[in-house]
């Protein structure tokens, strides 16, 4: 089964195919990231598309989870788990 969007009412969770360089989307990635409105994203998975084709409902599921959880945090509690290295922070060039 594909991945349907928006999956909750107020949480998304998107796919995004993200080229790599010298292979264009086509031989690319797909990423899953986490995403709130007026909120955070957090890129939460990410997998070669010639690898496999799409997640299973129960990867879907389970991401659906840890999107919720994520999403759910303070500004206290994110940087305290970027402090203590279990998120990663990006950060934009504008």
């Amino acid at each position: 089964m594909g991945l349907s969007m928006p999956i909750l009412a107020v949480m998304y969770v998107f796919k995004k195919r993200v080229g790599l360089h010298g292979r264009g989307k086509s031989g690319g990635v797909r990423t899953l990231i986490a995403y709130q409105i007026e909120g955070r994203a957090f890129f939460i998975y990410s997998f070669a598309k010639n690898k496999r084709g799409n997640i299973r409902d129960g990867e879907l599921k389970a991401l659906q989870v840890v999107a919720k959880t994520l999403l759910a945090h303070d500004d206290d509690m994110l940087e305290h788990l970027v402090k203590v290295k279990e998120l990663i922070e990006v950060v934009g060039d504008g």
